[in-house]
């Protein structure tokens, strides 16, 4: 099992060297965070949380996923990073492509696309897209972007984009994975369609490892159950060096952590306080795992 850090809610100017600090003590990659903006108030709940609350505030830091990766990329040398998730639904996929096959050119191929539709109706709304029909939208994009970093002159007709012959250079020279984010049906359908992984939000290790028997019941329908596909997992109830063995046994490939929480560092702690948190998880887990 590999080990990825969240930087999410993390101040700007500790991300690059968060990173640099993971990247030494053998994390395999970084999660980025995305949200576009913060409404004062929302039209529907936050997904992820008991009381559909938001677990962030109006001052809270989000980085533009690709100027982070852009930024880790050219401060490190191996380690990955991957949006977690990007939300695609209030986006142009056009312009993503754009964004994703330059940050795959100049960090060597280290970048991996992770995608949700996006749950806010005022993201959508307030960016000049529908809040309908988004997850049929989302579809097409990830058709979209697929075959524009596929390279070559290609096209699209579809029911939400059309366009004639275009070409995006330089094309990745490797295959930029799609890791797809969200708990419903549709959501594990989507991954088992066109993902080379299933992204969690926070889950308990039961829910995970039901989710994981239910991809692989998907991925078995669609002749993909030999193929390689990462489970990243934001486990709420397993820690420790036994916790994660745990999380590993029910199918987790990545796991994802905050590792300075452990210690009694906040999202907004000092980044030494941070450093040694990061250190101290790799030592006690990542080393022994």
């Amino acid at each position: 099992m590999k080990f990825t850090m969240s930087v999410a809610m993390s101040p700007l100017d500790q991300i690059v060297e968060l990173a640099r600090c993971a990247e030494e003590c053998g994390f395999a990659s970084v999660a980025l965070p995305d949200s576009l903006f913060y409404s004062e108030t929302v039209s529907a709940d936050y997904p992820y949380t008991s009381d559909g609350s938001r677990m962030w505030t109006s001052e809270t830091p989000w980085p533009d996923p690709f100027v982070a990766a852009g930024a880790i990329g050219a401060a490190t040398s191996t380690i990955r990073f991957y949006p977690q998730v990007l939300k695609l639904g209030s986006r142009n996929p056009l312009l993503l492509a754009r964004q994703i096959l330059t940050v795959a050119a100049m960090t060597q191929n280290r970048f991996g696309l992770g995608v949700g539709i996006g749950w806010s109706p005022e993201e959508f709304r307030w960016c000049g897209v529908p809040f309908e029909h988004r997850g049929r939208r989302v579809d097409e994009m990830i058709d979209v972007i697929g075959l524009v970093l596929g390279g070559g002159m290609v096209e699209y007709h579809g029911e939400f984009f059309d366009f004639d012959r275009l070409q995006m250079s330089p094309a990745p020279t490797e295959r930029v994975p799609i890791y797809v984010g969200g708990h419903t049906e549709v959501a594990l359908k989507r991954a088992a369609r066109i993902g080379d992984g299933w992204t969690s939000a926070m889950m308990k290790l039961e829910d995970l490892a039901e989710t994981k028997k239910r991809l692989n019941e998907l991925l078995a329908e669609r002749g993909r159950e030999d193929d390689p596909f990462e489970i990243q997992a934001v486990c709420i109830d397993r820690f420790g060096l036994d916790g994660y063995r745990e999380q590993a046994d029910a199918g987790v490939t990545d796991a994802i952590t905050v590792p300075w929480l452990f210690y009694g560092v906040g999202f907004d702690g000092a980044l030494d306080a941070k450093k040694d948190g990061i250190k101290r998880f790799a030592d006690e887990i990542i080393n022994r795992f």
